[in-house]
This record gives C-alpha cells, sequence and structure tokens, in this order.
C-alpha cells in the first residue's frame, strides 16, 4: 500500500501533462502511485500518459471510453486508489519540489488527520507567482489536528479539491464522490470539511495552480456556468442528510450567494443573454436555501442584495452607484494623499538648494526601526570620535524610545526627515534610503550592510523569484549608485557586494562596527544583561536565532524547543529570537526556560548574554563567531533554502560548530556536550580565521577616523585573533555541574561535559 495515491485527470492538457507528471514522480518522497485518467482526450494526452507508465511502474494509466468530465474522470481514478491518503492534481498544475516529504511529515505530526490542507501559488504565463492571499489562515500554530468549527477560517481559502490531502479510509466510508458538470469540487469540499473528524494545515506552497492565457474552462462563455445551482443543492441535500451539520447552514448559504454574485460579475462566463436568467435563478436559490444568521461584511451587502432581488436592471443600478461612490471616495483620498506629497516634495526641491551642513550626519537601520546594528554603532562613534557634528536618527515612533537622549529623532516622511535628506553631509544606513533621494555634490553616504552575506544579495536573486519578491533591480542599483563606502567585515563580504552591487563606491574592509562591543563588554555587563532578561544563575543559555524563509508566507518554527528543554533538563534556557521580517515572536513559555525576546532593540546584548548560538542559515553567525562561543547549525530545511534563495557556500560543509539536520540530533548535539567540545572549537576557530579578521573593536572608530576626520593613515591596527580578548559567556566564568538530561525513549545516556 502506498502512502500515497495521487491522481492526476487529463483531457486537451497535452502540452502541460509532461510537466505535470514529472512534477509527481521526481518527488523526494517515491512512496506513491499516480493514477493518470485520460478522459477520452481528443489530443495525445493518453498517449503521454502510455509513456510515463512504460517509464515508471508508479504510473497506473486509466483510459475512460468517453468524455465525462472531470468529475466523474476523479472518481474513475479514485476507484484504482489504493494509498493511504488521495491526492488531486489537474493535470495542467504541478506539485512544487519536496512537497509530498512536507506532506508526509505534516501528516506524520498531526496524528494522521482526515483533511490536510496546504497552500497553492498562481503562476501565470509571464513567470509571475503569487501565493494565495488567505495563506494566513494554514497557520500551523494552535492545536492540531482540529475540526472546522476550531477553525472556520479556513473556508475562506479555495475551496478546491487539489490543495489538500484525505485520508482514502475516510473517504470511503462518508461515500464521497464527485458529481457532473462544472463547479465539482463545491459539492466535494464542502461536506469534507464540515465531515472530517480532524483536520491539519500545512503553511507550505505545494502546488503551483496554473493561470492559462487562454483555455480556462472557468473563464470561457458557456451555458454550464448554471451548474453552479445543482451543485449547491448537492451541498444543502447533504446537510439534510445529516442533521449534525445543520449549524453550517448559514455559513454555507452566505459562501453561495458570494459564489454566485462572483460567476455572475467575472465578465466573459455568462453568455449574451443569459444574464437576467443567471439573476432570477439565483434569486430562487437565495429563497429556497435561505439560512441567515452568517455575518455579511458591508462592502459584500450590495452583492448579497443583488442576489436576492434578483432583478437585472436594479444590480445596473447599484453597479453604477457603487462605482460612482467608489470613485469619488478613491479620488479623495488620492487628492488629499497627493496634495500632502506635493507640499512635502515642494519643501525638499527648497532645502536641495539650501548649503549643505557640514556639521549634520543622519541615520537609519532596518526601514526605520530604532537604533542599532552597524548604524548604531556609528552613530555612538561619531558623537565620541567627533563630537562637533549632531547626528539625527531616522525611526518610526514605535522606535523613539531606543535612540540615545542627545540624538535628535525624525519620523519616516515628516518635513524634518526630507530637511535632514537634504542637507546632512552624512548619510549612514544598513539599507538603502528613500528613492526619492537626490545626492547631493558633497554628501558622503555610508552603506554599512547588516552582516557577512551567506545567503544570494542584490543581483544573484534575479533567478530566484520566491526571494526577489519584485524587486526593481534597476532602481536597487540606482540606489548603489549613490553609495560613497560600503563596509565589510572580511574578503569574502567585499567580493560578493562588488560584485552584486557594481557600482563606483570604496569598499571599507575594517570589519563591522555592530560587533566592537563584543570586544569591549565585561562580566559585569553579561551579568546585568542576564539578570535583566530573566534568565536563571547557574543555567547555559542557547539563543535560538532562525533565519527568515523566502518561501514561506508565515514563519513557524520547525523545532519543538519545549520539548527539547524537557529532554535536557533544567539546566537550559532558551532565548528565542525571531528575525526582524517576522510578523510575531516566536514561541515564549512560563517559567523562565523559553523567553522570546524578539523585541529587544539589542541582539548583540543578547550575544553577550547568551553561551551558546543555534541558528540555521542567519547572518548572525558571523557575529556571533567573534565572541568564541559554541554555535551549532540546525539545517532541517537546506535543500528548501538553497533551491529558493540559495548560498555562497554549503554552510554543513563549513560550519562554525556543529551541525545537527534534524530536532533529535539538535537535542543530542547539546546532550551529549559535543556543543561545547574540542570539535567545535576547531571548527569555529577555522571559521573565525576566514569570517573574523578584522573584528577587534576598533572598526567603528577606522571608519570615523578615516570618512570623517580624515585620517588616511595610522587608522588603529588590525589585532590578531591571538590577542584578541572577548568577554566570557556566563557559563564559562561560572562552569556548571554535569548536565541531568533525559533521554529519548530507547537511546543511551549521554556524556556530558562541564563548561
Amino acid at each position: 500500500m502506498p502512502r500515497f495515491s495521487v491522481i492526476v485527470p487529463a483531457y486537451k492538457v497535452q502540452a502541460y501533462l509532461h510537466e505535470c507528471l514529472e512534477s509527481v514522480l521526481e518527488q523526494s518522497c517515491p512512496d506513491l502511485e499516480l493514477i493518470a485518467v485520460d478522459d477520452s482526450s481528443p489530443d495525445a494526452c493518453g498517449a503521454i500518459i502510455d509513456e510515463f507508465a512504460d517509464r515508471d511502474a508508479r504510473v497506473r494509466p486509466v483510459h475512460l471510453p468517453r468524455n465525462v468530465g472531470l468529475g466523474h474522470a476523479r472518481n474513475a481514478g479514485l476507484e484504482q486508489a489504493t494509498g493511504d491518503y488521495l491526492v488531486f492534481l489537474d493535470g495542467d498544475d504541478t506539485l512544487t519540489p519536496d512537497a509530498l516529504h512536507a506532506i508526509a511529515d505534516r501528516l506524520k505530526d498531526t496524528g494522521e488527520p482526515d483533511v490536510l490542507v496546504y497552500d497553492y501559488a498562481r503562476t501565470y504565463w509571464s513567470g509571475e507567482a503569487v501565493r494565495n492571499q488567505f495563506a494566513a489562515h494554514l497557520t500551523e500554530a494552535g492545536p492540531a489536528p482540529f475540526r472546522l468549527d476550531d477553525r472556520p477560517g479556513l473556508l475562506k481559502v479555495l475551496m478546491v479539491v487539489w490543495n489538500k490531502a484525505y485520508r482514502r479510509e475516510f473517504v470511503e466510508r462518508e461515500g464521497f464522490t464527485f458529481p457532473p458538470g462544472y463547479y465539482e469540487d463545491t459539492p466535494w469540499t464542502y461536506p469534507v470539511l464540515t465531515s472530517a473528524g480532524t483536520i491539519a494545515t500545512l503553511d507550505r506552497v505545494c502546488v503551483h495552480y496554473r493561470q492559462r492565457r487562454q483555455g480556462n474552462i472557468l473563464g470561457t462563455s458557456s451555458r454550464k456556468h448554471f451548474d453552479i445551482f445543482a451543485q449547491y443543492d448537492r451541498v444543502f441535500a447533504h446537510l439534510d442528510a445529516h442533521p449534525e451539520l445543520e449549524h453550517w447552514r448559514p455559513v454555507l448559504f452566505r459562501r453561495m450567494v458570494d459564489h454566485l454574485s462572483t460567476v455572475f460579475t467575472k465578465r466573459g462566463r455568462l453568455p449574451r443573454g443569459t444574464r437576467a436568467e443567471f439573476l432570477r435563478a439565483a434569486r430562487a436559490h437565495y429563497r429556497r436555501h435561505r439560512a441567515p444568521g452568517a455575518p455579511v461584511p458591508l462592502r459584500t451587502r450590495v452583492r448579497h442584495a443583488l442576489v436576492r432581488l434578483g432583478n437585472h436592471r436594479t444590480y445596473r443600478l447599484l453597479s453604477l452607484a457603487s462605482r460612482v461612490h467608489k470613485k469619488t471616495l478613491r479620488g479623495t483620498k488620492e487628492l488629499l494623499r497627493g496634495a500632502r506629497g506635493a507640499a512635502l516634495q515642494f519643501h525638499y526641491r527648497v532645502q536641495l538648494r539650501l548649503p549643505l551642513r557640514a556639521d549634520r550626519a543622519v541615520f537609519s537601520s532596518y526601514w526605520g526601526r530604532g537604533h542599532g546594528c552597524n548604524p548604531g554603532a556609528l552613530e555612538s562613534a561619531f558623537r565620541d570620535l567627533a563630537p562637533h557634528i549632531r547626528t539625527a536618527w531616522i525611526a518610526h515612533p514605535e522606535h523613539h524610545h531606543t535612540i540615545p537622549p542627545s540624538t535628535r529623532r525624525l519620523r519616516p516622511g515628516s518635513a524634518g526627515y526630507w530637511t535632514a535628506l537634504a542637507r546632512s553631509k552624512y548619510l549612514v544606513n544598513n539599507v538603502n534610503f528613500d528613492r526619492r533621494l537626490v545626492k547631493r555634490r558633497g554628501q558622503i553616504m555610508i552603506q554599512t550592510q547588516h552582516g557577512t552575506p551567506l545567503k544570494h544579495m542584490g543581483l544573484d536573486l534575479q533567478d530566484r523569484p520566491a526571494a526577489a519578491r519584485g524587486t526593481d533591480f534597476a532602481e536597487l542599483l540606482r540606489s548603489a549608485d549613490k553609495w560613497d563606502y560600503c563596509l565589510s567585515g572580511n574578503r569574502h563580504s567585499t567580493l560578493v557586494w562588488e560584485r552584486v552591487f557594481p557600482a563606483a563606491f570604496t569598499t571599507l574592509e575594517y570589519g563591522l562596527p555592530r560587533n566592537d562591543v563584543f570586544q569591549r563588554a565585561t562580566s559585569a555587563d553579561v551579568a546585568r544583561l542576564r539578570e535583566s532578561l530573566g534568565i536563571p544563575e547557574g543555567t547555559v543559555a542557547v539563543l535560538y536565532a532562525p533565519t527568515y524563509r523566502d518561501y514561506r508566507r508565515t514563519q513557524r518554527l520547525t523545532v519543538d524547543l519545549e520539548r527539547v528543554l524537557r529532554r535536557l533538563g533544567p539546566r537550559f534556557v532558551v532565548l528565542t529570537r525571531a528575525h526582524h521580517a517576522y510578523a510575531g515572536p516566536l514561541t515564549a513559555l512560563p517559567g523562565g526556560r523559553l523567553i522570546d525576546v524578539s523585541d529587544h532593540p539589542n541582539v548583540e546584548s543578547l550575544c553577550l548574554a547568551s553561551d551558546a548560538l543555534v541558528t540555521d542559515y542567519s547572518s548572525l553567525m558571523f557575529d556571533y563567531a567573534v565572541l568564541d562561543r559554541p554555535i551549532v547549525i540546525h539545517s532541517d530545511d537546506w535543500e528548501a533554502y538553497e533551491a529558493s534563495r540559495g548560498t555562497y557556500f554549503d554552510v554543513r560543509a563549513f560550519p562554525p560548530g556543529e551541525v545537527a539536520r534534524n530536532e533529535d540530533e539538535l537535542t543530542d548535539v547539546f546532550a551529549s556536550g559535543s556543543w561545547c567540545g574540542s570539535r567545535s572549537a576547531r571548527l569555529r576557530a577555522t571559521f573565525r580565521e576566514r569570517f573574523c579578521p578584522y573584528e577587534d573593536g576598533f572598526a567603528a572608530e577606522r571608519v570615523v577616523r578615516h570618512v570623517v576626520l580624515g585620517e588616511s593613515g595610522g587608522l588603529p591596527r588590525t589585532l590578531p585573533l591571538s590577542e584578541r580578548r572577548p568577554v566570557p559567556s556566563a557559563a564559562r566564568s561560572h562552569p556548571v555541574p554535569p548536565l541531568a538530561t533525559v533521554p529519548a525513549p530507547g537511546s543511551p545516556a549521554p556524556v556530558t561535559e562541564t563548561l
């Protein structure tokens, strides 16, 4: 019995069928059968299916004697299925790489639910890919599995058959089949979801839903669109046969009205002369299945009124009134916005004609976040080494509390903001300023960057659409043309920045200013930071800082930190730090052993407070290596990350410490003590030699003396690695006894070390 039965009906899709079938057979999870159903297609679909069957024994061809339509073709595949789970795929769509492997893992993690709902992306003939806009409802946070009553928002996700995996025993027990006609997914998906005893979600794009330029069935004009009425009759007949599902009637009634109004308003679906007839039929269905109770948003009430009234002339009047209202409202907002923007730009142009202020410098970091990173370290160095220069910091109001009292606060887009950009001599950022910034003669722009690049950056993202996300590369280069200086922490960074941002800037390979604090902090500073974070005395604090996943819409933990901590025992504490692009924190637990520090304004302080770092592909590993403290790489999705974002080297082959490929290995690394063993130290030493040659505590001073004070010679010499004394961790300063760990069932007792 295979794990998956993948059912692919095919009718007039010969141009796409090869790619579809290959996307299934090339999955990293080979435990499948591919049931390809030739719905008596007049083109070469049948021959293509037979070719694949000859090449791969997992392909089971089904040839129907006559064309029966999409629904009955799927039923023919259902009759042949023997897998644990059913997966449907249309003949012009494709599975994404490793999709079945991810589905299998999620099914196992959630206890083999009746239905697993996963995500999809629309792919266009132009090459554009757009992820499902309701993907937030597929979050894996919270209990799983669950019933639809616990997560009714799932009904907002596109109601199609091919974005779900179904337990075959559940489908056969309930007797679910597909009806004939258009919109055949409707009387399948609603009964399936409402009847399922257990449901789970997978926040991952598993299907590429092809948006064909021409030939899409639902986009063609036909009377078959009237089939939608019979399909909803079947939905409500299912409710009639299952009284325990009666509470879903108001919700499904509202979904029906939404769907009917969508079909009516979509141009080109209904043949000429049938629109009034469709409205009358919609009105009859409204009255037949009316079940008030589900809230209707204000913006859709007009469409519901259209179906309720069922009068074409009324619709035309309502439509005209709605268009006039929206146009007027939009015009008013645009007029006000435009007037304010024009006034600010006029102000900026006036400021551009006034003299530069040689004693002014303006700083910003991460698109208006708080004081920190390399610009923050440089701003402090400006005040210390060049006190004649007045500094200002651009940040959104919620981050103003992080800015030093002596530094002026500026809000993005304000008049003061544009004045500072126009008249300050020094402009410092770790990303780019507003694209409308005009670089004046005499202005000096310092691009600090925000780390050492492991993942692809700049022009190297041109062939990585998931990571680039519509980046305007021409605009990116125009911004780079404004840089005078680009900071670099090592030769690797220098070579990458000069290649992916080909512009006329000067590279200052002086080290990264934000890491200076690692050489200057004291043990007293470390103790104070740990106390402020609530780290219990005598524990080993592990900073867990994963990077952003370009291939996921919502970010999630791939490791159960609570379970890891239970196995390691009370000597370990984990600080969880979300990437700055995350929408919210990772996780936290009461009791002080799992502490979320995502909102902490200074990641360098978190590094100082911790005893070890666990990360995946974050550039934080390069900074943390400056501290000469243990680093563990958790690379459980390396292939997916490499495919979506791309990296400059395989960090698993040249790591800064131990490498764990899954949660069990991660736990074992800490339980055995190898995280702080001699092998880990050797790997870290080699890593530091390559990536930390200048991180000696004087990077910011070298930059200020060179750029601001004009000292081309006599800059502070770079201390060799052997002469550096970064502040030790609290655990190394005060060794803790051997760890009492709880081994996994069946595993040998761990061998532990004392720091």
